[in-house]
């Protein structure tokens, strides 16, 4: 379309899409930096403290986060894409209709910031402070089963699933026994034992104990469960009225016995041992509880009597060794050690004595050698131990022999500061060559290195270990005298 220049020049001077000009004062961006003048005097009349107490508004004056504003927010938008769709189709040389404004995207911190987002408005108080603003918009996409975790509305399987999570959840919502034996079942089923213990304290809380126990007799792993658990916390009460539920008699019996753990006071804990005896216990069992019982009575009357001997003052091995605990309730091994250490002398009639205990409790052979050599060598009785390992055979001829092996005897001597006569001694009765010259040489028995070099007639072996004696000692002069022999035909 073809116009002359005074055409233009009246159009352009009627029509409402002015040019740009930098006079024009009613330019918008003009209007936007008065806005910002504006906002930025405010600063020194706002505090930063009061910023969360202002009302956020759009453009429109209505209050972002409300309903109506994210109503009209959605319908605008999509009005305005609308309208630009129409507007394409046009042909602009037609016609020069007043084309539509869309809705003002930018909002005044938008622009103060240097930035725009569009499809959201900023409010005041953003454009005083640099700290992201709330939104208060409500959220309609969320999804359906995040509502869960405010209203508790989930079934046995969910619930199991956020236990096992470690997420904290009520069970109290599950009333019948139906929902309460199917939440069990899901628990079983993840194969979690503290989300099984978990819904089975749940379950002990809210049944009674005949129904539990009927319930979980034929659900075997959450009964093991259970027992573990009572076990654990010592509701031994409980765990009787299960087993004899049950019908789990030696078990019931094991129960009841443990019960002795909780009395202090001996001459009840006795009492208590005596009616244990006559329980359904196995036939092994029966013997443990019977020796125990035993037992407790003979340290009872050790006890009383030591702590006599032991006041009055008169007995040696009281006054040089002093009780540093009482016998009572000791095992049967800390027993035989006392008896070795206070009552070794003592008659085989004796209530303490070590012979009487090694015959009454049927202490094995090497169990009271080691405990009564431990004992001895503590007392440094020398002698006691030489006794301890000779004996006589039909002849009359004396030997030495240790059910324990000599090597250990060498261990515990050297352990309780042995002579080194005494070791030397005993290493010579270690049968083994290599043994016999290890223990030798860790415990300085030099006589004993020596001699078993020279018997193997390994002269480089006695020539390193001369080395390791003090120079000009006896054993130096004796391993010369032997390297110098004619008479000795070495091997190396």
């Amino acid at each position: 379309m073809n116009r002359t220049k005074g055409d233009e020049e009246e159009y352009w001077n009627s029509s409402k899409f002015k040019a740009f000009t930098f006079d024009d004062e009613d330019d918008e961006l003009s209007q936007l930096k008065e806005s910002k003048r504006a906002v930025n005097s405010l600063r020194d009349f706002v505090d930063d403290d009061d910023e969360d107490d202002l009302e956020r508004v759009s453009w429109t004056g209505e209050p972002v986060g409300s309903i109506s504003w994210s109503i009209k927010e959605t319908a605008g938008n999509s009005g305005s894409s609308h309208e630009r769709e129409q507007l394409k189709n046009r042909n602009s040389f037609s016609t020069y209709a007043q084309l539509p404004k869309p809705a003002s995207t930018y909002s005044l911190s938008s622009f103060f910031r240097g930035r725009t987002r569009p499809g959201s408005f900023q409010s005041l108080s953003d454009a005083l402070s640099d700290t992201p603003a709330k939104s208060y918009a409500p959220e309609l996409g969320r999804p359906k089963g995040e509502y869960r975790d405010y209203s508790n509305d989930w079934g046995p399987s969910d619930t199991v699933r956020r236990l096992r999570k470690g997420k904290v959840c009520s069970l109290e919502r599950f009333r019948s026994l139906q929902d309460k034996i199917q939440l069990l079942e899901e628990a079983v089923s993840m194969h979690d034992g503290n989300v099984i213990t978990a819904v089975l304290i749940f379950l002990k809380r809210t049944l009674s104990k005949e129904i539990l126990f009927r319930e979980l007799e034929v659900r075997q792993v959450a009964l093991r469960h259970l027992i573990h658990f009572l076990k654990e916390i010592g509701d031994q009460k409980l765990l009787l009225d299960l087993f004899r539920f049950l019908d789990r008699t030696e078990e019931l019996a094991l129960s009841h016995y443990r019960e002795h753990l909780n009395i202090q006071d001996p001459e009840k804990r006795k009492e208590f041992l005596k009616t244990c005896i006559g329980l359904p216990f196995s036939a092994e069992d029966s013997a443990h509880i019977q020796d125990h019982y035993t037992l407790l009575e003979r340290q009872i009357i050790i006890e009383a009597n030591d702590r006599h001997l032991e006041s009055a003052g008169q007995t040696e091995v009281f006054r040089k060794h002093p009780r540093k605990a009482s016998i009572l309730n000791m095992p049967l091994v800390t027993t035989l050690f006392y008896s070795c250490f206070y009552h070794y002398t003592e008659a085989e009639g004796t209530f303490s004595s070590p012979v009487n205990l090694k015959k009454t409790f049927k202490i094995p052979d090497k169990q009271y050698v080691l405990t009564a050599l431990a004992a001895r060598a503590k007392l440094r009785a020398w002698h006691d131990v030489d006794a301890l390992f000779t004996t006589k055979n039909w002849l009359g001829y004396t030997k030495k022999r240790a059910p324990i092996g000599f090597h250990r005897v060498v261990e515990i001597l050297h352990k309780n500061n042995a002579p080194v006569q005494i070791l030397q001694e005993y290493v010579n009765l270690v049968e083994d060559v290599d043994t016999k010259l290890n223990l030798a040489t860790k415990f300085k028995c030099h006589d004993v290195v020596i001699d078993t070099c020279r018997d193997l007639k390994d002269r480089q072996q006695l020539l390193a270990y001369r080395s390791k004696v003090d120079k000009g000692s006896a054993e130096e002069e004796k391993i010369d005298a032997l390297l110098n022999s004619s008479q000795i035909r070495w091997k190396n």
